[in-house]
């Protein structure tokens, strides 16, 4: 029967349905037992007596709400974040490094201490994430981090520097776990690779128009400050600002956006129950810690992650410098980054789209290595002079596609956790992967070895190889935690394969049905009830 017969035969049968969805609240209600604190998502369906059905139709008017209400504050903040980040290499095309007087590795520690504060405030992080709303963490967190840039304005050395980027890097810290935890709450695991490539891929707008602001900004004459001084306090400033618009539309979960209507919100809450994640609770629970720690997944979410971020850690903090070794002035070298950002969004969102029409991400990334390593080659091999400012720009605008990678490992992670404290868990040691290889890319170029840049380069190279291989064990060791799922579900007298329905958009497979009754949940018994992916033998992983 297809799905829009199963629908209309739904709704001729209504009242046969709605028994049906009070006897599995009902269900849901009592197999409550074990003394923790129950999902949100239950609390709310109890509330309502009833849960709802879900059909293609009021799922795409539900995901539109959502979308236009998540996505504009995500993205903004987003930008903010890698346009506040990316400051430091502005400032150094306008002569930072030679006012302060920057020596050795300074300048490369300012642009890693950052992501080592990060990577300290991990762990803290992940607890605060369970304990307090979404919404209302952005927006305080952001302001603190605005505050911490405007304060470089005045900083003219290098220890007062260095105190301002710990700072920013303290309070940024909890954004990119936020926002895989809003991923997480808010959508299907089909739909999560490309929210979560949307608002990475302000990386590339971030070099696209942040370079076009800054090539504005540095055209200031001002008696009072420099350039690099107007750029640090102009993005300081709009930080500020953003934080209160933030506070005000940024919802904290599904169950308490005001945005949305009580129906509404029973249908938002119905679109994760095929993810078998759960939605959230503010109960942590040590269980969780444990089995994320003793996970495999978990150590190659990390390996993964650093793995990438030391390319990304360098090429983020020496590009500009990279671009300005081949021989062109302060000027067009922030427009050649334009190029560079362009590639960046496109490689972002495609490498999204790629991965949600074959629902594999393994396969994806390793795809985006490859031109990767072609561009490190070329920037290794081809002469750095004026013949060659053509080819050398080729090849860094080919390594540019490897911002699509760290979205997917993001969305990879994402789909294959379940369980509110393990998720927050493993989200902050795939944070500290990332940060880690951020500490360590920047501290493998040095401003002495321009115009080469050779250790810096040939490391970057290394780990894009590095990661394919991770990928192939990825793949095969998620292989190996499905067969043990089937074998569990066929000790239980379920069937061994099942259809993952989370990674289907909504009408595109038939709802079956059994005596006039929609049974689209009739193995999602678990979904609610705050289960790891170990022990929901329901819980289907993704390649």
């Amino acid at each position: 029967m297809s799905h829009r017969d199963s629908v209309s035969h739904g709704k001729h049968n209504q009242d046969e349905q709605i028994e049906h969805i009070d006897n599995v609240a009902h269900e849901h209600s009592t197999a409550h037992t074990d003394g923790h604190k129950q999902d949100k998502a239950r609390d709310l369906i109890e509330e309502a007596g009833n849960t709802t059905i879900l059909t293609a139709e009021n799922n795409s008017k539900v995901l539109r709400k959502i979308d236009l209400r998540l996505l504009p504050i995500l993205l903004a903040i987003y930008f903010l974040q890698q346009v506040d980040k990316s400051t430091l290499s502005y400032a150094s095309v306008f002569g930072l490094i030679e006012d302060v007087g920057l020596k050795g590795q300074e300048y490369s520690w300012l642009g890693s201490v950052i992501y080592l504060a990060q990577l300290v405030c991990q762990p803290l992080v992940a607890y605060i994430l369970v304990k307090v709303p979404l919404g209302k963490f952005l927006a305080v967190t952001t302001f603190l981090w605005g505050v911490a840039l405007a304060c470089m304005t005045p900083s003219n050395t290098f220890g007062k520097l260095l105190v301002c980027r710990v700072f920013l890097g303290i309070f940024e810290a909890g954004i990119p776990p936020a926002f895989i935890a809003v991923t997480q709450m808010w959508y299907r695991r089909f739909e999560q690779p490309v929210r979560l490539g949307s608002w990475y891929a302000m990386n590339g707008v971030v070099n696209m128009f942040g370079s076009l602001i800054t090539y504005g900004l540095g055209h200031i004459q001002s008696s009072v400050f420099k350039p690099y001084q107007i750029i640090f306090l102009f993005f300081g400033l709009i930080t500020v600002g953003f934080a209160f618009v933030i506070m005000l539309y940024m919802p904290d979960s599904p169950t308490r956006a005001k945005f949305l209507e009580e129906e509404d919100k029973l249908l938002a809450i119905e679109r994760l129950r095929m993810n078998q994640q759960g939605l959230e609770t503010d109960e942590w629970k040590w269980e969780h810690v444990k089995e994320a720690c003793l996970d495999v997944k978990s150590f190659f979410w990390f390996a993964l992650m650093f793995s990438i971020s030391i390319p990304s850690g360098g090429i983020t903090t020496f590009g500009p410098l990279i671009v300005q070794s081949f021989g062109f002035d302060q000027f067009k070298t922030i427009l050649f980054n334009i190029p560079f950002g362009a590639v960046q969004l496109v490689a972002t969102m495609g490498g999204a789209w790629l991965a949600t029409y074959i629902k594999m991400k393994g396969p994806v990334i390793m795809l985006l290595c490859l031109p990767a390593i072609a561009g490190c080659v070329m920037l290794l091999e081809v002469p750095h002079d004026g013949a060659h400012k053509g080819p050398l720009l080729a090849g860094y605008y080919i390594i540019s596609i490897y911002p699509g990678i760290t979205p997917l490992i993001y969305s990879w992670s994402a789909a294959n956790t379940a369980g509110e404290t393990k998720k927050k868990i493993t989200n902050g040691i795939l944070l500290i992967g990332q940060c880690a290889g951020n500490v360590v890319g920047p501290n493998l170029y040095t401003t002495e070895e321009a115009p080469l840049y050779r250790r810096g380069l040939q490391s970057n190279l290394a780990m894009f190889c590095v990661l394919i291989l991770l990928c192939s064990l990825t793949m095969a060791y998620v292989g190996v935690l499905n067969r043990k799922h089937e074998r569990t579900r066929v000790s239980m007298g379920k069937p061994a394969k099942i259809i993952d329905r989370s990674m289907y958009a909504v009408g595109a497979i038939e709802v079956e049905q059994e005596d006039g009754k929609l049974q689209q949940r009739a193995q999602d018994d678990n979904a609610f009830k705050d289960l790891t992916d170990w022990k929901n033998e329901d819980f289907v992983y993704v390649y």
